[in-house]
Order: structure tokens, then C-alpha cells, then sequence
């Protein structure tokens, strides 16, 4: 493992479908799917381990049939490495649709209202089942603004749901777990949720709960201190984030992976991540109607290699599903060339010289965010 400051480089193993370096950013395939991406275009963009959900595909199309088919590799035609959410951000956002107990949760399924139970053995069964890589223990996620009492009262819980999930464990040499801390703001009750999680010896350590409402400045905060309360030979994840700012941070940090949406979600939208004096292009703006330059014209991926702003602005105003694919295509093609240029810059020991000059890039990151 290579260090400059706290930011890390390293490379990831695992058992089954290979190894990954990091700093490492993995596209969200909640139901087996990137949106509009297809498994190979994924590859292209330089992605090397995606994300799929515990709840979601328990949902549809089922465990049984994904196991019928082989595996979650199979199904969506990737062969790389595979990391499954325990399904306990869901726990936290469809609060309408379920009740939580010392049992696990039961909830109502958003699809059909039928009725569902999950609980910490039953997330890792089901992880096992699709043959996923790396497996999330089930954990509680309080909202942002909940009381200290309460947020002790759920990091029991979780610290509970954690060493059921380690002992509901039957396939070890095929699938990896990681543990999640929460705490909140609180970085007292983060510090006890790092010490308590270290006593369970998971073979990865996740950040949880920084993503559910609270400002970024508590966040950053959080991150300034976290990250080093964690096992420095296992790897670090921070859930669900984030803007290329948050991914800069987390790396100078000690963070090692991340995941979020934002790529693909931006990309639906119209919006592209791009290097120059503006940290993103609304592409539907009327002034590249007429505009034949790349997208970006510092990136080769096939976005920016074959097609001008005018005809990805003609496609938005058309609406056209090709303008979404393309501009999330690029997006995500941004975020791995980012944390690649991070491991290089860590590799050659000049990190934390770029982070405080005022290169493009990292004045970019540092300076500006999208919401």
C-alpha cells in the first residue's frame, strides 16, 4: 500500500472474481443494472466493481431465481467484482412501509405492498445466495436531526445486528463482509461504534450515516477524524458518497472506496462533470445548440470521443433516451479517471502538493459541488 498524508492506494482482493485498486468508485446497479449502462459500456468507462442492492433484488427478481441462473455475475453479465448494500439504507428511506424490532424489520413492499422480513441473517443469507463478493452486515441508519439518546439506542442496535450478521456467515472463502459504524454528528459515538466494530474482525470497515440530510460540513468533519479510527489493513468505504468534492476529501482522508448515484443521476438530468473553469455543463442550455466542441474535450471516452455538445443538446430537447446513456456514459467515465489521477498522484508521493495547488482539477473539486 502506497501513503501520502492519509490518502491510501492499494489493491483490494478477492477471493473469486479478482482484485480492484483504489482509491475505487463503484456505479450504483441498485436492481442489477446501471441506468442505461449496459455490463461491457461499464468496463469502457474503467469502473471495476459495481454496487447492487440486498432489498431491491429481494424484491424482484428474487434470490431463488438468481441462484436458478447462476449467480449475480451471470445475470448481468459482469465479471468483476460485485459489492451488495445489506439493504439498511432502505431500512432508513422507506420509513412510511416498515417497523423496526430487536427482530430485524418488517416493511411492505413498495412494488406490491405485499408483506417482506429482513434481518441480519436473512441479509446475509440472501448476499450468499446472489454470490456477491463483498456482503454489507444489515445496520439501523437514523435520519440526520435524531437526538443523542436515540442515535445511542440505534448504534446498539446496530453493533448487535453486526455480530449476528458475522455469525450468520457460511461462506467465508467466497464472500467478504464489512462492518458499518454510525454515530451521526456525534463523533464521540463514532469513535465508540469504531472501537466496538474493531472487536469483530470483518474483513472491511464502512462509513455509514453521512449521507442522510446532514450538511456537508458535518460530514467533512466526521471525515477529518473517522476514518483513522479504523483499522489501517482493511479497507475503508464510505457509503453513499458522493460529488467529485466528497470522493477528494474521502481520499485525503483515508477513505478507499465510495459509491453514489450522482454520475448517472447527473447524467439523466443533462448535466456532465467536465475539467475547465466550470465544475459541470448543463448540456440542455440554449448556448450549445450551435456548439460542435467535446464535451470535455480533455476525456477520450466515447462520449466526448465521437459526438459534439450540439448533438447531446439536440438529443435532450428531442428526448431522446441516447442524450441520458451518453451524458451518464461520460459521468462516469469522470469519476474513474478522478480516482485514478488520485492513486497516481498518491502513488508518486505528490497528493498533498495538487491538493493545495490550484491545478483544474483539484481547484474544481475543492471549490465547487453540484446538489
Amino acid at each position: 500500500m502506497a501513503q501520502c498524508g492519509n490518502a491510501r492506494a492499494g489493491i483490494a482482493d478477492t477471493s473469486v472474481h479478482g482484485s480492484f485498486v483504489t482509491p475505487a468508485f463503484m456505479p450504483v446497479g441498485t436492481r442489477a443494472s446501471v441506468r442505461g449502462i449496459d455490463s461491457p459500456r461499464l468496463k469502457e468507462c474503467g469502473a471495476q466493481i459495481v454496487l447492487v442492492n440486498t432489498y431491491h433484488l429481494m424484491l424482484r427478481p428474487g434470490a431463488t431465481n438468481i441462484l436458478n441462473l447462476g449467480s449475480i455475475h451471470r445475470f448481468m453479465g459482469w465479471d468483476g467484482p460485485i459489492l451488495s448494500d445489506s439493504g439498511g439504507f432502505q431500512v432508513f428511506s422507506l420509513k412510511s412501509l416498515r417497523s423496526i424490532s430487536e427482530e430485524g424489520v418488517h416493511f411492505r413492499s413498495h412494488l406490491d405492498g405485499s408483506k417482506q422480513f429482513l434481518s441480519p441473517e436473512k441479509a446475509v443469507a440472501l448476499q450468499e445466495t446472489y454470490g456477491v463478493d463483498i456482503a454489507m452486515v444489515l445496520d439501523e441508519c437514523p435520519p440526520s436531526g435524531v437526538s443523542k439518546e436515540e442515535m445511542v439506542s440505534s448504534i446498539e442496535r446496530t453493533h448487535r445486528w453486526a455480530l449476528r450478521c458475522h455469525k450468520a456467515r457460511t461462506q467465508e472463502e467466497k464472500t467478504s463482509l464489512f462492518g458499518i459504524t454510525q454515530g451521526g454528528r456525534f463523533l464521540d459515538l463514532r469513535t465508540e461504534s469504531a472501537e466496538r466494530l474493531k472487536e469483530i474482525p470483518f474483513d472491511g470497515y464502512a462509513i455509514g450515516g453521512v449521507s442522510v440530510g446532514e450538511p456537508k460540513e458535518v460530514m467533512y468533519q466526521v471525515l477529518s477524524m473517522h476514518p483513522q479510527e479504523l483499522p489501517k489493513e482493511r479497507v475503508r468505504y464510505l457509503m453513499g458518497v458522493g460529488t467529485p468534492r466528497d470522493i477528494v476529501e474521502g481520499v485525503r482522508c483515508g477513505i478507499d472506496m465510495f459509491d453514489c448515484v450522482m454520475p448517472t443521476r447527473a447524467g439523466r438530468f443533462g448535466r456532465a462533470f467536465v475539467l475547465g473553469d466550470e465544475p459541470y455543463l448543463n448540456i440542455r442550455n440554449a448556448r450549445f445548440a450551435s456548439d460542435m466542441e467535446a464535451l470535455d474535450p480533455t476525456c477520450s471516452c466515447v462520449t466526448c470521443s465521437t459526438y459534439g455538445r450540439a448533438y447531446l443538446h439536440h438529443l435532450f430537447k428531442a428526448g431522446e433516451m441516447l442524450g441520458p446513456t451518453l451524458l451518464s456514459l461520460h459521468n462516469i467515465s469522470y469519476y474513474q479517471r478522478l480516482v485514478k489521477e488520485l492513486r497516481e498522484d498518491i502513488v508518486s508521493g505528490c497528493f498533498e502538493q495538487r491538493y493545495l495547488s490550484e491545478d483544474r482539477r483539484w481547484k474544481n473539486t475543492k471549490n465547487n459541488d453540484v446538489s
